[in-house]
């Protein structure tokens, strides 16, 4: 386990708490070490503060997916509302524990993340260079640190985010209805046609880019090599 937390005697319990449980525990006091050590070394899970001194805890999380470690990760924080819960999952964490806690608890959490093990699942989805971030609601297109913001409505946001999480395959007109339009929508005549070529206008043609193909007689497909 790493622990990252900044109040030397909690960690300092948590640490002599789980070694006799019979783990083998990280300590570091900052977001930044947090970084690297993630990086270098293959954790079961992550016991990660959000006060921390520098980045807090959940951008010490963001960064972390966006890196590409999948280390399960529990928030644990004395931040409690609905807004901070939020925001720790949708930064990529995995659980969400309040101080005060029962250790137990807190074992039993750890032991359900280490069985589940490193999944990928990444807070923001990307294709290419196209990148969609379900929380935010936001879409970019171009390189990480100057990629082009692109507004979407509401609807065409749902239907790029059903492309994106499942790239490279062809979704039928049926399966991209399901997945952003309700049971109660009567007028499916072509509106996955309109939508598709709306989205078109705004993801591929202003950047010169062909992503979102049209497959004769089967659906559509966003290219994973686009």
């Amino acid at each position: 386990m790493l622990i990252v937390e900044d109040d030397l005697r909690l960690a300092g319990l948590l640490r002599r708490g789980l070694v006799k449980d019979g783990l083998a525990v990280d300590l570091t006091s900052t977001g930044e070490d947090a970084l690297w050590m993630a990086a270098a070394h293959d954790y079961d899970a992550i016991v990660l503060d959000v006060m921390l001194p520098g980045i807090d805890g959940f951008e010490t999380c963001r960064r972390l997916r966006l890196a590409g470690v999948w280390t399960p990760v529990l928030i644990l924080t004395a931040r409690d509302s609905v807004e901070d819960r939020v925001a720790g999952l949708d930064t990529g964490a995995d659980d969400y524990l309040v101080k005060p806690f029962a250790f137990a608890e807190l074992l039993a959490r750890l032991r359900a993340l280490a069985r589940r093990g490193e999944v990928e699942r990444p807070s923001v989805l990307a294709v290419g260079d196209l990148r969609l971030d379900p929380a935010s609601r936001r879409v970019w297109r171009g390189p990480v640190d100057i990629g082009v913001e692109i507004e979407l409505s509401a609807k065409e946001f749902a239907l790029l985010e059903t492309f994106m999480r499942r790239p490279g395959e062809v979704l039928s007109r049926l399966h991209l209805l399901e997945h952003a339009w309700d049971f109660a929508y009567e007028n499916r005549s072509n509106v996955i046609e309109v939508f598709v070529r709306r989205l078109r206008q705004k993801i591929d043609e202003p950047f010169g880019v062909r992503s979102l193909e049209t497959v004769r007689g089967a659906g559509y497909r966003l290219r994973a090599d686009a």
